[in-house]
């Protein structure tokens, strides 16, 4: 950043660095280079030269690209661990199957709402540190889903037959499969979405006949 003189007897004035290239538009672009080319086969050359800059002016926002690796997957992580956190406590008035229930609908909203970190978090293997502490908070989302299944099927409101653990998994499977195919600018909107996995998720796809009246 230039430093240049202002008025005579006031204070230096500062340039302002180029529009559009703060620490949110360098994370939005490493997200969608990381996606496209792999975090391992992207360098911070190939995120300057996205982004038109030098790679000094990059380290000016970040210390590199682990840091900006850690930042979207906090992005990934941050909403979903608050819902499902909030979702595993006692509240009065409601029961375990409606937190269920909820933070499913939920998690639909916060993938949608940052799909690109989402994709970026599915793809990692536990390569570093950042990864590691990523999938052990994965690991912990899953645990609690598994813990309000659980819930849910001592208060008889889910069959007991399949193991919590795996319900689970099967969940949040079918949450994440949006990644592949969802566009925001497609043929159905958030709420289209996630009131249809929920209802896939909770009620199946057998139609239930009314009874009719003799």
């Amino acid at each position: 950043m230039v430093v240049t003189t202002g008025p005579e007897g006031s204070a230096p004035r500062r340039r302002r660095g180029r529009p559009g290239h703060d620490q949110a538009a360098i994370l939005r672009a490493a997200v969608e280079l990381f996606n496209r080319k792999g975090y391992d086969a992207t360098s911070m050359g190939d995120l300057a030269r996205e982004l038109g800059l030098t790679k000094p002016a990059i380290y000016h926002h970040v210390a590199g690209k682990e840091q900006l690796l850690g930042q979207a997957l906090d992005d990934a992580l941050d909403e979903l661990t608050a819902a499902v956190a909030e979702a595993s406590r006692a509240q009065e008035g409601t029961t375990a199957y409606e937190r269920l229930r909820a933070v499913v609908r939920r998690s639909v909203e916060v993938l949608v709402a940052h799909q690109p970190t989402v994709t970026l978090l599915l793809r990692v293997r536990g390569n570093s540190e950042v990864e590691l502490a990523a999938l052990e908070r994965r690991r912990w989302i899953d645990d609690r889903l598994a813990e309000l299944v659980a819930d849910a099927v001592a208060e008889g409101a889910l069959r007991g037959d399949v193991p919590p653990a795996l319900v689970s998994r099967l969940l949040f499977g079918m949450v994440n499969s949006l990644v592949e195919w969802y566009r925001p600018d497609g043929a159905y909107d958030t709420a289209t979405v996630a009131d249809a996995v929920t209802a896939l998720a909770f009620d199946g796809l057998a139609r239930h006949e009314t009874a009719r009246s003799n």
